[in-house]
Formats: C-alpha cells, structure tokens, sequence
C-alpha cells in the first residue's frame, strides 16, 4: 500500500512539472489580461498626460539608462506587467503603425514564443489568432493556437488606445489582455504605455508555483527588491518576475516593430528580427534565453511560414 502511495505520488508530482513547463516556458508568454486588477489603466490622453508627468523623474533617471519605467503586481488570482516609455518617433507615426491588426502580427510574432500570427474579419470584428509554443521551430501541431479579439478602441488626434483580448486560455487561464496607449509630447516623441496580464486558477497557480520551485527558481524580473550581501541588487522573482520579463520583450517588438518602419521590403523583417535580440541581450540576466543565430533561423521560419499562409488565405 506504501509503494502504491508513493507511485502515485510520484506520478502527480511529475504530471504537475510537465504542466508547469508547459504553462512557463512557453505557453503563457503570449498572453495578456486582466480587469480584476487595479494598475494603471488610463484611458484617456489627460490621464495619460498626467502619468507621464508623474513618471518624469523616473523616466529620466532609472537603472535602463533610457526612458522606460516597468511595473507589476500580483494578486492570488492575477498578475499583471505595465511598461511606460518615451519612444523616439512621432504620435502620427505611432498610431498609424499600430491601428492596424496586421500590424500586430508583425509585433507580436517578434517574441520568441510566438510561433505565429494571422488576422481575420474586420473593424470591431477583428480577430487575432496566434499559436505559442517553445524557444525552438516546432510544427504549429505542437504548439498552442489562442483566438484574441483585437480592437482599436479610441484613435484621436492626441490619443490612442488598442485592446487584445482572449476569454480563456490553458490550465485555468483566463482573461487575457494586451493594452497599448499612446500620446504625442511636446517634442515630437510619443509617450506608450503598454500593459500585459492574465488570471489564472488553482490548476494554474500550482503549475506556477512547482514551476517556480524546480527549474524557474533562478528566474528574475527587472524590479529591484533588495541588495545582496556584496551590494549588488536582488530582482524580483516569482509570477512577478515572469510577467515583468515578458512585458519586456512585448514592448522591445513595439521598438523594434516601429525602428523598422522606414526600411522597405524583406529587409524590413531583417532589421526587425535583429534589432529585438539586439535589444533583449541588453538585460541578459532576465532575458537571454538562446543564441542569436538560433533565434534568427527559427523566426526566418515563422515569419515565412505567416507569409505564406497570408498571400493563400490559408489559416496555419
């Protein structure tokens, strides 16, 4: 009987890990949600404007050496990442990359999670299908498929402001959401804030937590909690720490995603691909996860693959 115990035990420990793997190495990265989660959600250009002038300080002096501020928070039932950033292009510029769906595909297809990327319907109808899976090329069978609904909720002379959503997702998942705002500053920059969440249920947060006990346990965000005992700092950890890395790499194929406007053609996705691995080894310690002639090859694929499947109107 005691052997039948522990074999069984065993077996929903094992059973759990893989759900963890599964749920954190890859198939969570691509979500986004919450609205039971009270951060910073402005929804207009004045509370836009008037967050941008809280975070003055903080923009102009912080640990990234650039304007960008990155906060989280984490609830027993949510968490959620929030990034506000001066980007060096214009409010027109902006809202005009970024009011498109497509335009998304090409953003989110960036991450190195995301194995692709196709919009369908049109208007309030617009839809966003996207597949996820692991830091390699896999067949799209092997990965998750996640049906975002995509709208352009506000586009005003001074104010914009896109919404994906997904109902459910795997494991427990639920409410996702990827939220960009933007307003002009007086300079001729613009002003984004992006924010990416997801609830989550009991499947789900014991999937995280074994996740974060085994092979997640070295993982880091970008907050700074504390300092170590030789004074360099300590980063916060857990379900914050995945979704602040994860926000990251959103907002840097928002970066990436806009640098490359002004290129024409193929060489338009080359500047993309480079120029986000570019970015993310800048914080190695959170974000460094392959080899950039890994990742380069791998998104070559993706991105041909989307292509494909974009010109014959077939779904991937």
């Amino acid at each position: 009987m005691n052997n039948r115990r522990t074999s069984v035990t065993t077996c929903v420990l094992l059973m759990v890990a893989g759900v963890a793997l599964w749920l954190l190495t890859g198939y969570t990265m691509a979500y986004a949600a919450l609205p039971t989660i009270n951060a910073f959600d402005a929804g207009s250009a004045s509370a836009m404007r008037a967050r941008y002038d809280e975070l003055r300080v903080r923009l102009a002096n912080n640990a990234f050496q650039r304007p960008v501020v990155i906060e989280s928070t984490h609830t027993s039932k949510d968490v959620k990442g929030d990034i506000f950033a001066i980007v060096p292009h214009s409010f027109a510029s902006v809202s005009d990359a970024l009011d498109d769906s497509q335009g998304w595909c090409d953003v989110l297809i960036l991450h190195l999670n995301t194995k692709y990327c196709k919009t369908s319907g049109a208007g309030n109808d617009t839809a966003l299908t996207m597949n996820v899976g692991k830091k390699f090329d896999q067949p799209l069978a092997d990965s998750f498929r996640l049906n975002f609904a995509w709208k352009l909720v506000d586009r005003q002379a001074d104010y914009m402001r896109v919404l994906l959503r997904a109902d459910v997702g795997p494991f427990s998942t639920h409410d996702y959401r990827i939220t960009l705002e933007a307003v002009p500053l007086e300079n001729g920059t613009t002003f984004l804030h992006l924010s990416y969440a997801y609830g989550f249920g009991v499947t789900g947060n014991f999937a995280m937590l074994a996740y974060f006990n085994t092979i997640g346990r070295d993982k880091v965000g970008f907050t700074v909690v504390g300092k170590a005992d030789d004074g360099t700092p300590t980063y916060v950890d857990g379900m914050r720490g995945l979704v602040e890395r994860n926000t990251m790499r959103y907002y840097l194929a928002i970066e990436s995603f806009l640098g490359a406007l002004p290129v024409q053609g193929s060489a338009q996705f080359e500047k993309r691909i480079h120029d986000w691995f570019t970015a993310t080894e800048r914080y190695p310690r959170q974000l460094h996860e392959m080899e950039q002639a890994d990742y380069l090859v791998m998104k070559r694929k993706e991105y041909s693959r989307q292509q494909v499947d974009r010109k014959s109107g077939t779904p991937g």
